[in-house]
């Protein structure tokens, strides 16, 4: 257990309890509360006896993502019962069918941008994060997102479901991007675990083509403008490490043409047989060189590029890709 966060899941087993035993005493004979609290006191035995998180068969360790998503289980995923198996089965069909249906529109056109993107879970289920909204009435521009949460498996895809929400509701409120950053940031710190944390570049593009772009940890943006590509920094860190953090962002005007391309460290941490990374450098070189062609064809060209320089190493990451290019001059 040294590597988990033991206070952080007491803390919730805790916090359970009490609401558990609050709903008991307003309803004493609703059904399935005295198992629940069963379940609940044997995990904080666990704690108690420095077993938690460890399989009650085999005894090695039951899956963080499994953990984090639901403290009180027992066993790990090589030990499931039939019936244990067939449950996650449903749920990870049910997360898949949910997760996909958070996924924007393809080949969206709005307010002179055009945007296109590439969605690839590693397995089942993402901790990718990939969103654009049009112009509705509280903006008149698109706004952009693509983010990675910590963690894999269900955890992740529950947290980027979660961090979806937060966006889409604050998205109606009248507010400039850094605003809706920092109070996202401020959501999302007080209502998950303090371990767990999501990198996000965020924007907002403007009929007129400006842009304004915060980057909270996320992978660099790289914007290609004139035929030469360049990376934009963070402007803050991760969201979830602290809820006072504050955000800025790179404001910059896109002519007819530019792209702006978002992804997820899948992408250029992923490596090849020797051992070395895809690298942001190479995505650079290879967007100044193919800058001219449609959203499409780019698409296919970096996954093209990305394919040919794995060798057929596996890769372990999910991979995210949005593009964004100016199409008119307003």
């Amino acid at each position: 257990m040294a590597d988990m966060d033991v206070i952080g899941f007491q803390r919730q087993l805790l916090d359970r309890r009490e609401r558990l035993e609050a709903v008991r005493s307003a309803d004493p004979v609703l059904a399935d509360i005295g198992r629940l609290l069963d379940e609940v006191d044997a995990a904080l035995a666990r704690i108690g006896e420095g077993t938690f998180g460890l399989c009650e068969q085999c005894h090695g360790p039951v899956e963080p993502e499994r953990l984090a998503a639901d403290p009180l289980v027992r066993h790990c995923l090589g030990h499931l019962s039939a019936e244990e198996q067939r449950e996650m089965e449903r749920d990870l069909d049910l997360a898949f069918q949910v997760q996909s249906a958070l996924l924007p529109t393809r080949g969206l056109r709005a307010a002179g941008w055009e945007a296109h993107y590439h969605y690839e879970p590693a397995g089942s289920l993402s901790g990718d994060y990939c969103d654009v909204l049009g112009p509705d009435a509280g903006r008149e521009g698109l706004l952009f997102l693509a983010g990675d949460v910590s963690g894999k498996g269900i955890a992740s895809s529950l947290l980027m479901s979660h961090l979806h929400a937060i966006f889409r509701s604050l998205s109606r409120l009248d507010m400039p991007i850094i605003q809706i950053v920092e109070h996202a940031n401020r959501v999302f710190c007080e209502s998950t675990m303090p371990a767990l944390y999501a990198t996000l570049a965020c924007g907002v593009a403007s009929p007129s083509g400006d842009v304004r772009l915060c980057n909270a940890g996320h992978c660099p943006p790289v914007l290609v403008s004139g035929g030469a590509a360049m990376t934009l920094d963070a402007t803050g860190i991760p969201l979830g490490l602290f809820a006072s953090s504050r955000y800025s962002s790179h404001n910059f005007k896109m002519q007819a043409g530019d792209t702006l391309l978002l992804y997820t460290d899948g992408l250029t941490e992923a490596h090849n047989p020797s051992g070395a990374d895809y690298g942001p450098e190479r995505l650079v070189n290879l967007l100044t060189r193919n800058h001219a062609m449609d959203l499409a064809g780019l698409e296919k060209r970096i996954l093209s590029d990305w394919n040919e320089f794995r060798e057929g190493e596996r890769r372990s990451d999910d991979v995210t890709l949005l593009l964004l290019r100016r199409s008119v001059i307003n």
